[in-house]
């Protein structure tokens, strides 16, 4: 099939979701795909997020095809070996503390895991997330996901959640001095979707202090910052603190869909069978994609080329944008100008990126193995479009 008849189906058959590109892909390799006419793109999105080590990494397609041999899938009613191999390599790379894992299928399911959790272990109820968070749009995430034009429809059925600003501690001390009933602080330490923003370390430190004292569970989606993403397994090492419950996803399986939750000791030795449960989660041919990624990460020291790229890229970027924010593999680059004509007209030119809820930002998700002439391709691409694009700041 051609793009356009690819188009048609999908456009007939499928309930409307997102707002795709006008590019239907067969094939990737590393940093690249192809779309069915054969033209090759520049993938710096990355499926939003997910293929961490490109396209089609070679330790992760063997994995995958000796398994499909072996044994697609039986449920968590029995043991299995690579589900065993997975979990304990996942707890030898998680931070210390927190190396007991639930295997889920996405990043939703995560965060739903990691809320049920923190109420059923502080026998609490209430939530507080923060200001332009996203969570996931099942109901019990997307009620810690702020943007109302997420919750609008749904706002009926939501339980109740109290949102603060990023970095505002004193709205969160507030709350936890008036409010008894909180069960956990869920947040994106790197707020992607809202356009990459993060806030000083010392605030993610003094979070830690407040959720101890007034007994909160403190969460940490790094459904896109994990999985060495922005340098380390988990952001939280780069701040010197441990939350209690770690969501991971996207970046875990480079591309088969699969979720995590890292579970700290005290709510681990909770939790009792039949408190949670999935059939797909931690189906085999999942976990031998975890293996591999997280094996391949491992062996090549790919967390350590996350800084080399993000500063590669800053300093490239830095006397043509606004601002170069985010840390790693996960970055933001915020234009003096609406960022989709920008987009739009890089997708041209054979470069793809990801928009942001911000209208200005483009986001940048590269794989941690990114060389560096495909980053210099994209830094000459990217400036050239710039160079060429009319500037029209908003006010």
């Amino acid at each position: 099939m051609n793009t356009q008849e690819v188009i048609r189906l999908e456009d007939t058959f499928q309930i409307p979701t997102y707002r795709k590109y006008p590019v239907a892909l067969v094939r990737g390799e590393g940093c690249y795909v192809w779309d069915a006419e054969g033209r090759r793109y520049l993938d710096f999105y990355g499926g939003h997020c997910v293929t961490l080590l490109g396209h089609c990494p070679p330790r992760v397609v063997q994995a995958l095809q000796e398994q499909a041999a072996r044994l697609l899938f039986y449920s968590n009613v029995v043991y299995s070996p690579v589900r065993a191999r997975a979990a304990a390599l996942l707890a030898k790379m998680a931070p210390e503390g927190l190396r007991h894992v639930f295997f889920c299928n996405s990043g939703t399911e995560a965060n739903e895991t990691a809320l049920k959790l923190a109420r059923a272990w502080t026998g609490k109820p209430g939530l507080i997330a923060l200001e332009r968070g996203f969570h996931g749009r099942t109901l019990g995430s997307l009620a810690a996901t702020e943007p109302i034009g997420y919750r609008k429809p749904y706002l009926s059925v939501l339980p109740p959640t109290h949102f603060v600003p990023m970095g505002d501690l004193e709205a969160v001390e507030r709350l936890l001095s008036r409010h008894d009933d909180i069960a956990a602080l869920i947040l994106e330490p790197i707020q992607s979707m809202a356009g990459v923003y993060e806030a000083p370390v010392d605030y993610y430190r003094e979070l830690r202090r407040l959720c101890d004292r007034h007994g909160v569970v403190l969460i940490f989606d790094e459904v896109q910052t994990g999985v060495g993403r922005t340098g380390t397994f988990s952001i939280s090492e780069q701040y010197g603190i441990r939350p209690d419950l770690i969501t991971l996803a996207k970046s875990l399986g480079s591309g088969v869909p699969v979720g995590a939750v890292l579970v700290s000791d005290a709510i681990a030795a909770h939790v009792k069978p039949g408190d949670q449960g999935t059939t797909f989660g931690g189906g085999m041919l999942a976990m031998a994609a975890v293996t591999a990624t997280l094996e391949t990460i491992r062996d090549e020291g790919l967390m350590a080329r996350a800084p080399a790229i993000f500063e590669r890229i800053r300093r490239g970027v830095a006397d043509h944008v606004v601002a170069v924010r985010g840390r790693g593999c996960l970055i933001g680059l915020e234009l003096d100008r609406p960022a989709a004509p920008v987009l739009a007209r890089l997708r041209e030119q054979g470069v793809l990126a990801g928009s942001a809820s911000h209208p200005n930002v483009i986001r940048l998700m590269p794989p941690l193995n990114t060389p560096d002439d495909a980053i210099d391709t994209f830094l000459e691409t990217f400036l050239q479009v710039l160079a060429n694009q009319p500037e029209t700041p908003t006010v």
